[in-house]
């Protein structure tokens, strides 16, 4: 009996050790834990205040050769170095955030921070616009995701555009911004077609690129979801399912209005912000319709080459709309020539030229 009895206190003392030792290495393996995620943070701290301080040195660089360009030449008007940095940070910041929340891609992010960074530097105006684009086609191509990936074989989550789609988007934005530039050189200015035709003509080019993609952008992600009733080739007017290329909707229509006239807004708002001598150039009212018809005008036109010019056919097995012809594909609509960015490309291209000397005509004179 004591012998037992000295066996089992042996036995208690061990087990007490034992759970002595797993807490402690419990402890240890808490703390280095702990540890690793204050390493982590204290090295992404340092990583931003680098990036950072890159920045503020390349924003500075661009000054600088500013300075002595416009020194040099003796025509060309300087950039402040506050307009250097914040074209610089805001545009990576932006960029950044949405390669976070996949919106962008690796090379969608690269491409939107070289789109942004041209459109800030030239025109306040042109950078809220295209803020405001991005930010409402990224959460409604989120709105709804599981639905529309019900709807569309080739749906990604969040959009997660790459720069092929950023491209195609922006490309029209960007070359116009260029030769605001080198018309006018880098600043607001109000729309004023007998002050400043050529200036204000590529103002509104600009805004009806944008427009365009807002509204397009617009009517594929809500009307797709919100419609009651199904599209209508817009060729035809026949029914067919939804996703179909060229298919509109009369909800898809009214919100790529909406769609143009969210950027027009936009675009007006910041007129107001940062042009000093509106009262005495020509009323800008008109930007906002101006931007609601290219919404409209650019979902008609992406849907009419969506129909003639790409290729849309019904897929018995998944029974989903599919964009490339195979065998099993049932064939809708369209032919195979164009994918959608370049269909998007076009249509920014046809409502940018267009609309502008169609307002020429009627923009308020003073």
């Amino acid at each position: 009996m004591p012998t037992n009895c000295a066996a089992a206190g042996c036995a208690a003392t061990y087990n007490k050790h034992i759970n002595v030792s797993f807490h402690r290495c419990f402890l240890a393996l808490f703390s280095m834990t702990e540890l690793d995620d204050i390493c982590k943070k204290y090295i992404k701290m340092i990583t931003n205040i680098v990036i950072l301080s890159l920045i503020i040195c390349i924003s500075l660089a661009f000054w600088i050769v500013s300075m002595t360009a416009s020194t040099y030449y003796g025509n060309l008007q300087p950039i402040s170095p506050w307009r250097w940095l914040f074209s610089v940070v805001v545009p990576v910041f932006i960029a950044s955030n949405g390669f976070k929340k996949k919106s962008l891609d690796h090379s969608g992010a690269l491409g939107g921070l070289v789109v942004g960074f041209i459109l800030t530097i030239a025109n306040f105006s042109f950078f809220t616009s295209l803020l405001m684009f991005f930010l409402s086609s990224s959460k409604l191509t989120k709105w709804k995701g599981e639905a529309k990936k019900r709807l569309d074989s080739e749906y990604k989550e969040g959009g997660q555009r790459n720069w092929v789609q950023v491209f195609c988007n922006g490309a029209v934005p960007t070359e116009l911004a260029l030769l605001y530039m080198i018309e006018n050189g880098p600043g607001e200015i109000p729309i004023d077609f007998s002050k400043q035709h050529t200036a204000s003509w590529m103002c509104l080019s600009l805004l009806a690129a944008l427009a365009c993609s807002a509204g397009d952008t617009w009517a594929s992600e809500v009307g797709t979801v919100l419609s009651k009733s199904p599209p209508r080739l817009i060729t035809t007017w026949e029914k067919v399912p939804v996703g179909t290329n060229g298919g509109v909707t009369m909800v898809g229509l009214v919100f790529s209005l909406l769609g143009g006239t969210f950027v027009g807004i936009t675009y007006f708002l910041t007129q107001l912000i940062f042009v000093e001598d509106l009262d005495i150039s020509a009323p800008q009212w008109p930007i906002i319709a101006f931007g609601g018809l290219a919404g409209l005008l650019g979902s008609v036109v992406d849907s009419y080459l969506g129909a003639t010019m790409q290729f849309t056919g019904w897929d018995e097995s998944t029974g989903m709309v599919v964009n490339s012809p195979t065998s099993e594909v049932k064939y809708i609509a369209g032919k195979p020539i164009l994918d959608n960015n370049a269909v998007n490309l076009f249509s920014s291209v046809v409502v940018a030229l267009l609309l502008p000397t169609a307002a020429w005509g009627f923009w308020p004179r003073i």
